[in-house]
């Protein structure tokens, strides 16, 4: 009797989907955008370092001033105290883009997430002001809340409240925040844009399931959806915190480069501004490097805090 081994069929192979790159063709596509980077972005923030560090007579660089700038920065008038002033101003801003731009563009996300005809049409509506130019914002409203010729005032004393038809732009106390709720309404499209794209991601099976079990809601909103829009939660926050701490467009298009009235809207980005081109000082490039490197190096640290901690949060929940 015979034997007979099985014959093995051959193995099948899976088709390749992809390109497969040597280094350097890999590297050849990368070098483009590396050295844009390199150029526009590594080769200022270096030079802006080295800046800080010495002593210049107008455009003309003189000795090492090791950290003499930086305490110049802190500690002379009138930079100190305009410094913790529009510190302050960029603070609120950021405050004031997570209550009224994040937390209000989550809830308009979660409400059209369940609105599949008509989601598309309100996102792009709230989306058109952010693809506008922060300074044509600055300028429109600016001229809408004119006390002369602003029709905010004047539909206000048209409908009998004149009480409430102020010098929105002229009060100390009324004008930062007229910059928090500009800024947040033309901003607020990119949460929603986000938070709408991270509600699609959520399977719909989970949300069922917890509303066959009796959750309601709020219920689900609360243990479902908000622990899994974690990620984008912290992305959002990071990039709201650095877009706050560089606002320059708006505050400038309605209050001017000197933060008007009396230093109310100042913020870090019009300092620099002010100390590089219109203080008068023969060392405004020493001092407004310094400035920069200061602030970068605060944007940094924060935001990586915000980042570790979000993502501390994420693993814990998952």
């Amino acid at each position: 009797m015979a034997l007979t081994l099985p014959v093995r069929p051959p193995k099948s192979r899976r088709p390749r989907t992809g390109i497969a790159l040597s280094t350097p063709t890999a590297a050849l596509f990368v070098l483009p955008a590396a050295v844009l980077f390199a150029v526009l972005i590594l080769y200022p923030m270096l030079a802006a370092l080295s800046y800080s560090f010495f002593d210049w007579q107008g455009t003309k660089q003189g000795g090492f001033a090791g950290i003499g700038n930086y305490l110049t920065l802190l500690t002379k008038e009138p930079y100190a105290s305009e410094l913790w002033n529009a510190f302050g101003h960029n603070l609120l801003l950021f405050v004031g883009a997570l209550v009224f731009q994040n937390s209000l563009g989550l809830g308009i996300a979660t409400l059209l997430h369940r609105r599949k005809r008509t989601k598309r049409f309100f996102q792009t509506i709230f989306a058109l002001p952010y693809l506008v130019s922060p300074m044509v914002i600055g300028y429109l409203w600016s001229l809408m809340l004119s006390p002369l010729f602003g029709p905010v005032n004047a539909i206000l004393r048209g409908v009998g409240l004149e009480s409430l038809a102020l010098p929105w732009l002229g009060d100390p106390q009324l004008a930062i925040w007229v910059i928090v709720l500009v800024s947040a309404w033309q901003w607020i499209g990119f949460p929603i844009l986000l938070y709408g794209a991270a509600l699609g991601g959520i399977p719909e099976e989970i949300e069922e399931a917890a509303s066959l079990d009796g959750a309601t809601a709020a219920k689900r909103f609360r243990y479902i959806t908000l622990p899994m829009l974690t990620p984008t939660i912290g992305i959002i926050t990071v990039l709201t915190f650095i877009g706050s701490m560089e606002a320059m467009a708006i505050p400038f298009a309605l209050a001017g480069s000197n933060g008007a009235p009396a230093g109310s809207t100042d913020v870090m980005m019009l300092l620099f501004y002010r100390t590089a081109f219109e203080s008068g000082n023969p060392n405004s490039i020493g001092v407004s490097s310094a400035l920069a490197t200061v602030l970068f190096i605060f944007i940094m640290v924060i935001s990586v805090v915000i980042t570790t901690t979000m993502r501390r949060a994420e693993r814990k929940l998952f």
